[in-house]
Order: structure tokens, then C-alpha cells, then sequence
């Protein structure tokens, strides 16, 4: 099981939180017609929040071999976290171990982006605008 956390597009995402869920179960069916691992499909905003924030938790998809290979501590691979990138969210799915860290990272770059936040493992499900 994981850590999971989701930004969104706030223009796209509906207000009131009975909307915003279920427009999140629809958005976590995976039916859009597209490769769920290329953020070039996305927004901008959330293109440039995917840029930022794979510096901190690389996309275990997409990182280099070798440097898993060179990473003896293992503190690369408990950073690595798995994304899946949508017209307007991106899903991501992280270590509990990195949970504290990985919220506090996503909440300031969405500030930072003008992306929404939402906490899909808490158990009051979060919700910031």
C-alpha cells in the first residue's frame, strides 16, 4: 500500500466537495485516451509542478538505472515515487516512509503553481484550492 497524493487543474475540478470526489473517481478510472506516463499531455501549470517535484521524488518510471545501480544506502530508491499523469491531475503514489515529507513538498509547489491539492490517504481527504 502507499502514500497517495493528487494536484489538479482548479479551473477543471469542481467546487463542492461531493462534486470534487466524484469528478476524482472519474479521473482515477484511467480512460483517458493517452500514455498516463507523459506529462505532456497535461497542463502547463501542472507540467511545470511534475518538472519541480521530480527533483525531490524521482518518477520510478523514468529514472536512470544506473543510478538506482550506484544508490548503496537506498536512499534514491525510497524517494522514488510512481505518477500518473492526466489531462487536468496527476496522481502519485509514494513510500509511507516519505509521507510527512512528500505532503509538505506537494502542498508548497501547488502554492507555488496555482495547482489544487488533495490528500487521497488521509481520512478526512484534504482538499486545498
Amino acid at each position: 500500500m502507499s502514500y497517495d497524493l493528487m494536484v489538479f487543474d482548479k479551473e477543471r475540478a469542481p467546487d463542492t466537495r461531493e462534486d470534487f470526489l466524484a469528478w476524482y473517481h472519474e479521473q482515477t478510472k484511467w480512460s483517458e485516451p493517452h500514455d498516463y506516463q507523459i506529462a505532456a499531455h497535461t497542463t502547463p501549470a501542472l507540467q511545470k509542478w511534475y518538472a519541480d517535484i521530480i527533483e525531490h521524488f524521482p518518477n520510478m518510471n523514468t529514472v536512470d538505472e544506473e543510478l538506482l545501480d550506484e544508490d548503496e544506502d537506498n536512499e534514491l530508491e525510497s524517494r522514488l515515487a510512481e505518477y500518473s499523469i492526466g489531462y487536468h491531475s496527476i496522481y502519485v503514489c509514494f513510500a509511507w516512509s516519505v509521507a510527512d515529507e512528500a505532503n509538505r513538498i506537494m502542498k508548497m509547489l501547488a502554492q507555488k503553481h496555482d495547482v489544487g491539492f488533495f490528500d487521497v490517504s488521509s481520512t478526512n481527504g484534504e482538499i486545498i484550492r
